[in-house]
């Protein structure tokens, strides 16, 4: 059922529609608060599994540009049920819902609204966030029908859930595991993406991951087969390995993360191939994890950066979106990162350093940014943060402007 028709035809007008989807969430919000002891005893009863997520969070974003600052206030309600399973057969259904509420709604949804406003990427919808049946036997997993994929850390593909409505896939995948090996391939016909439906991509996708347990360490190989499924020739084939080690080096150990891949894009328009790179180490001094890194995204010649379009972006270089699309002369990521348990939570500070992979006249200098966050878990079921990013722009020929982000949220499950 499309909720969003279904509302839309009713005879409210738009603001009575926005109070009424509010006070249904605000009203959903409540019930865990009354029953979830009595939902979990029922859940329980037959093997099958229901929760109820909240995310209430304020985000502002103030960029030096002509573009006025953006203030969001949204909640996201997401309603998960999975049936109990019958020989090895069981069923996932998962409904999402966001919208902006008390009116705090100055900012572009990237879907037309308030278009004269910085972006903040939280468009309201509603929609069946997951959908499929599943099927698992010896250490088989095949799942049919709408689902959150996700391989390696979420770099190449993820589901984006920091946003409001996160990303899923249609399709079909399947996932193997015996002792140390794990293999996984999906076919996908369609990217249901964070902007809403108006905005999701019919797609022609082949995802390929596989990884191994070796005594040194984990050993990784891939490829995915992107195509979008339009009358133009737009693939991106990217191939890669990675080995994720542990060494002790003075008396500390270390771990560490190597990481290559090749990418060829062949387009209506030209062809391009270029490459990535990803070199990480970690390691603990007492309470405080450090972590340094190098991750590049290649160019070739100044005309194609290295992408990444199924990644959960948000979680790579800056916390501020500046490179969700990678520039044409690449983009090299010098990063650095302390956190620790502090006051009940976590904090964690990120440095990156920001350059042209493929260095141009105009364009050497990408920018630089600070990223700060503490969340914290309480009272069993809650949980809540504050995050703040902080990008300061390079060279003019960039195209890039400072920005400041800051994010507040609240957030429960029952």
């Amino acid at each position: 059922m499309n909720f969003n028709k279904q509302i839309n035809n009713s005879k409210f007008d738009g603001k009575s529609k926005v109070k009424l989807i509010t006070t249904a969430s605000l009203i959903l919000a409540s019930l865990p608060l009354m029953s979830a002891n009595v939902l979990a005893e029922e859940v329980n009863k037959n093997n099958s599994k229901a929760f109820i997520d909240f995310r209430l969070r304020y985000e502002s974003v103030e960029q030096d540009n002509a573009l006025k600052e953006a203030k969001g206030l949204t909640l996201r309600t997401l309603l998960h049920y999975q049936t109990q399973s019958f020989n090895g057969l069981s069923a996932v259904v998962e409904f999402e819902d966001s919208r902006e509420v008390l009116g705090v709604d100055d900012y572009n949804d990237t879907n037309g609204h308030n278009t004269g406003y910085s972006v903040i990427a939280d468009p309201n919808t509603t929609e069946l966030d997951q959908g499929f049946i599943q099927y698992k036997s010896a250490g088989v997993t095949a799942k049919l029908g709408r689902q959150v994929i996700t391989f390696d850390g979420h770099r190449f593909v993820g589901h984006v859930g920091w946003r409001q409505d996160k990303q899923t896939f249609d399709g079909a995948s399947v996932n193997y595991r015996a002792d140390k090996l794990t293999a996984n391939y999906a076919y996908l016909n369609k990217r249901n993406r964070i902007f809403a439906e108006n905005k999701d991509i019919d797609s022609k996708d082949h995802l390929f991951n596989a990884s191994y347990h070796l005594a040194i360490g984990k050993l990784t190989g891939y490829g995915y087969l992107l195509e979008v499924d339009q009358n133009t020739s737009n693939a991106i084939d990217t191939f890669g390995i990675s080995f994720d080690g542990k060494a002790h080096l003075l008396a500390k150990d270390i771990n560490y993360r190597v990481e290559y891949a090749s990418q060829t894009s062949e387009s209506s328009m030209a062809e391009f191939d270029t490459d990535y790179l990803n070199i990480e180490a970690g390691l603990a001094l007492g309470k405080v994890k450090l972590k340094v890194g190098l991750e590049s995204l290649g160019s070739d010649n100044g005309q194609y950066g290295f992408a990444t379009p199924l990644a959960t972006l948000h979680k790579f270089n800056g916390w501020s979106d500046q490179f969700l699309n990678t520039p044409k002369v690449g983009l090299d990521d010098l990063y650095l990162s302390a956190s620790t348990k502090l006051l009940g939570g976590s904090v964690v500070l990120a440095l990156h350093d920001f350059s042209a992979n493929d260095n141009s006249p105009s364009v050497e200098d990408l920018g630089s940014e600070i990223n700060l966050q503490y969340t914290t878990k309480f009272a069993k079921y809650f949980n809540g943060g504050v995050k703040f990013a902080a990008y300061s722009a390079g060279d003019d020929g960039a195209g890039k402007v400072d920005t400041d982000k800051v994010w507040l949220w609240i957030g429960a499950r029952f």
